[in-house]
């Protein structure tokens, strides 16, 4: 029977896990899934419009050959004047007029821009030009942002369970080492010593029948022969329900013989696991200068990192950019050369939006406890003193 049932508590336990991990594997797919579809619509739909040359295109080339035509052939009479009128034209020029659209809107341009359209960050750089995109970028935002808050709210509460587990051992940790500090070699062994004697009188005696129970309490005793029935009664019924409890916990054996009933409590519990989204998160309480040291350490890590292949940017702008992008601020002032290498970072984005949102919703609790002490402390100071008349 040993060796049947240790199978098959593996294979429990497995189908324990899956279903207990099914809920967020099933969240981080779809927002994969959904990515990867939208790059396809997009890429096909920008990347193989017509390029067509608009009167601003038309009007652009010709300030451009009338101004080359009228430079002269002493440059640094005209040099300031020349400087001037060429950046003012060049600021009229759109981005679009000189870039291919089938080299802009790649497969990995696109999944770069669907990625920027439901994180809100909204570089600002790609943005679709058809009325078609358009249109279906509005539809894209409006079920792939509320998708991806659901990903950010499931992967916070793994991340709130980490942190206050990592803080609640760390504080662990902290008052064992003060406690051992503060008491001395001398004392510490006394008080073992009487606790080791103390351990050593319990003695575990077999359970008593009912019989010797009654024997030995006099007041059953004394009591006529129905209520000396009624207490045999229940406490026939309390041994009964004691040896009946280890029984329920054998619950391979029944199940084995009937899946249904596997099956509806394995989906009862993944339904709980769906129920219980979020709320991790609302039990978090760290300090906020850990989560503003954590943000600060991780958003260091990337900034040493990223300027590897983007080379145009230092480690201070690398700190920035990533900054405005995990706070979904997203100004566009800093272009990236190479975009899809940063994609490949997208878990990287994801994690560090999870870290600035658990670090927004602390900094919300905190605000909202610092505005009730004004709210009470303001009430105290209005409210009318009671005055004592004499009688």
């Amino acid at each position: 029977m040993a060796s049947t049932s240790q199978p098959q508590r593996g294979k429990m336990a497995c189908k324990k896990l899956f279903w207990a991990v099914f809920p967020h594997v099933c969240f981080i797919l779809s927002l994969v899934i959904y990515a990867f579809l939208g790059a396809l619509m997009f890429s096909h739909i920008e990347g193989n419009r017509k390029v067509e040359f608009s009167e601003d295109y038309r009007k652009f080339l010709q300030n451009l050959t009338y101004l080359a035509r009228s430079l002269s052939d002493n440059i640094t009479e005209n040099e300031v004047k020349f400087k001037k009128e060429i950046h003012d034209l060049l600021n009229t020029a759109e981005q679009d007029w000189f870039v291919n659209p089938k080299e802009k809107w790649s497969f990995f341009g696109s999944l770069f821009f669907c990625c920027t359209v439901f994180t809100t960050v909204g570089y600002g750089n790609t943005y679709p030009v058809t009325r078609t995109g358009k249109y279906l970028c509005m539809l894209y935002a409006l079920f792939g942002i509320p998708l991806m808050f659901l990903v950010l709210t499931d992967m916070g509460d793994i991340l709130a369970t980490v942190l206050s587990k990592s803080y609640n051992e760390f504080r662990k940790l902290q008052s064992k080492i003060l406690t051992s500090q503060l008491c001395s070699g001398s004392t510490c062994s006394k008080r073992s010593e009487l606790k080791s004697r103390a351990q050593s009188k319990i003695v575990i005696n077999e359970p008593l029948t009912i019989m010797e129970v009654l024997k030995s309490q006099q007041s059953v005793k004394r009591r006529p022969i129905k209520y000396r029935n009624v207490e045999l009664f229940e406490m026939l019924i309390a041994r009964e329900n004691e040896h009946t409890k280890p029984a329920r916990n054998k619950s391979i054996e029944r199940w084995s013989s009937c899946p249904e009933l596997t099956r509806g409590k394995t989906m009862s519990r993944v339904i709980e696991n769906f129920d219980k989204i979020g709320k991790e998160l609302e039990k978090l309480d760290v300090p906020i200068v850990l989560m503003v040291l954590v943000i600060f350490v991780y958003i260091s890590c990337a900034a040493a990192i990223l300027p590897k292949w983007e080379k145009n940017l230092d480690f201070q702008e690398a700190f920035y950019f990533c900054f405005i992008t995990l706070t979904t601020i997203g100004f566009g002032d800093t272009q990236l050369e190479h975009p899809k290498f940063f994609l490949f970072f997208s878990l990287y984005i994801i994690i560090g939006m999870e870290i600035v949102f658990i670090a927004f919703k602390l900094g919300q609790d905190r605000l909202i406890v610092l505005y009730k002490k004004v709210v009470s402390f303001c009430a105290e100071k209005k409210m009318p003193s009671k005055k004592i008349y004499p009688k």
